[in-house]
């Protein structure tokens, strides 16, 4: 290709801030951005997540004021995950459906204290009400049961939808729950609700400090490869996002994600639908660690990465680091 133009020079435009700027191909913003939030029980509760440099598990109240702090800072959504009591926690993980649990809690504050300024996103999976750690029920043989598990699963997006959510985000990776969540949603008169549907769902090493931070990861005697997907498999990912997809879903969800890369953009260039992936908690925790180290420079490392996403084709990014990287694109 050079051959036909013996005149160009690639460093031309690369030769000063503003040239790169205007041929900049990838613009991150902080609309880009979804920020995940644990909550916890109290008030005026700040609890750091020692896995999690600079991440706290925070009350309801500490919650609202992230929201408030997000809507300055332009970002769009919050994700919310709770960190439930030990005691109520059980086998069946029934606090999912009380209406008064933490996650209905803190979207209500969030709606009584911001309103439509943001959108709030919630996680539906068992993981943080279950006895066992595990995001379904188990059968008798200790196997996570897939339908039973979706009509509790129906039951717990309900319950966050009438609490104010105004995107579900199916994580556990159960067959046919997005239809059967969509399907509530119509008949239960909340079609506006939107799924983002964690479609394509790794049994990633990189999710220890999350079980951490909602504390299920003392509990989980078994991993999640029955039901999770197998980090060797693409054309898998392309499956289940086609079918998450075909069953209503309005957004997908690669996760990881700078391990997963590939998918985001296989996924982006095969549907051309809201495609989103999940810098998970090992990847934040490597950046800190990295950052703490001398190993490389925070600020340049979080933008960069993000960066990345958003070239590898995703519509936003759930990151921890959500905040601080808006305040770094505003500055």
């Amino acid at each position: 290709m050079t051959a036909s133009y013996p005149n160009l020079r690639m460093r031309r435009t690369r030769s000063s801030g503003w040239s790169r700027a205007l041929h900049r191909e990838t613009v991150l913003a902080s609309a880009d951005l979804i920020w995940p939030l644990f909550v916890t029980e109290g008030e005026g509760v700040e609890e750091p997540v020692g896995t999690l440099p600079g991440v706290s598990r925070r009350s309801v109240d500490g919650i609202v004021a992230s929201a408030r702090e997000a809507v300055e800072l332009g970002i769009p959504c919050v994700a919310l995950f709770p960190n439930t009591p030990p005691d109520r926690r059980s086998d069946d993980g029934s606090e999912a459906l009380n209406p008064d649990n933490l996650m209905c809690r803190a979207i209500k504050a969030i709606k009584d204290g911001c309103g439509s300024d943001i959108g709030v996103l919630t996680d539906v999976a068992l993981d943080p009400y279950t006895s066992h750690g595990q995001d379904g029920l188990l059968d008798g043989d200790g196997y996570v049961a897939n339908d039973e598990t979706v009509a509790v699963l129906v039951d717990q997006a309900m319950n966050q939808a009438e609490a104010g959510a105004d995107i579900i985000a199916p994580s556990d990776m159960m067959d046919g729950r997005v239809r059967a969540i969509r399907m509530a949603l119509e008949m239960g008169d909340r079609p506006n609700v939107q799924i983002m549907s964690y479609a394509a769902k790794y049994a990633s090493a990189f999710y220890g400090p999350f079980r951490d931070a909602v504390g299920s990861g003392g509990l989980l005697k078994s991993d999640k490869k029955s039901y999770q997907m197998d980090p060797a498999n693409a054309q898998e990912a392309l499956r289940e996002v086609e079918l998450d997809l075909a069953e209503g879903a309005d957004s997908v969800m690669v996760k990881p994600g700078l391990p997963y890369l590939d998918i985001v953009a296989r996924v982006k260039d095969t549907f051309g639908v809201p495609t989103f992936a999940y810098q998970v908690s090992g990847e934040y925790a490597m950046i800190e660690a990295a950052a703490a180290a001398g190993a490389g420079e925070r600020d340049a490392l979080v933008l960069e990465t993000l960066t990345a996403f958003k070239r590898a084709g995703c519509t936003g990014v759930l990151t921890y680091h959500a905040a601080h990287a808006a305040r770094l694109l505003d500055g």
